[in-house]
């Protein structure tokens, strides 16, 4: 079993993320944002974003992610299709979504927080 601790010199990793997210800008900034601030434990690499829930099955059987986050936009029943589609692709896939509602409540800040907060439950 390959191990993902982290050592002082080397990120655990590289993970493979898809967003979905209505809007794609802020996606890749707030996940640019994440990767910049974890880069010393962690290696993400932001392989795509998707706007629609029609586009995750095709996305995931693509890309073949590690991981995959529904933004805050969605409301937990979106949220539990979205996954379900995904893991009808990929069983082990990790999964994270955001409460809805917290980019409009709270703002872009809380939202990188919050991904900050998760990641090491998440990614173990």
């Amino acid at each position: 079993m390959a191990s993902t601790t982290t050592t002082a010199s080397q990120p655990a990793g590289p993970y493979k993320l898809i967003t979905v997210n209505t809007a794609p800008d802020r996606a890749r900034r707030l996940i640019g944002r994440v990767v910049e601030d974890v880069k010393e434990q962690y290696t993400i690499l932001h392989v795509a974003n998707v706007a629609t829930i029609e586009e995750v099955q095709a996305a995931v059987e693509e890309y073949q992610p590690d991981v995959l986050f529904t933004a805050s936009m969605w409301t937990p029943e979106e949220s539990g299709r979205i996954i379900a589609i995904a893991k009808g692709v990929i069983p082990e896939l990790k999964t994270f979504s955001l409460p809805q509602g917290l980019q409009v409540e709270k703002g872009p800040d809380a939202v990188v927080e919050y991904i900050k907060e998760n990641l090491p439950s998440l990614l173990g």
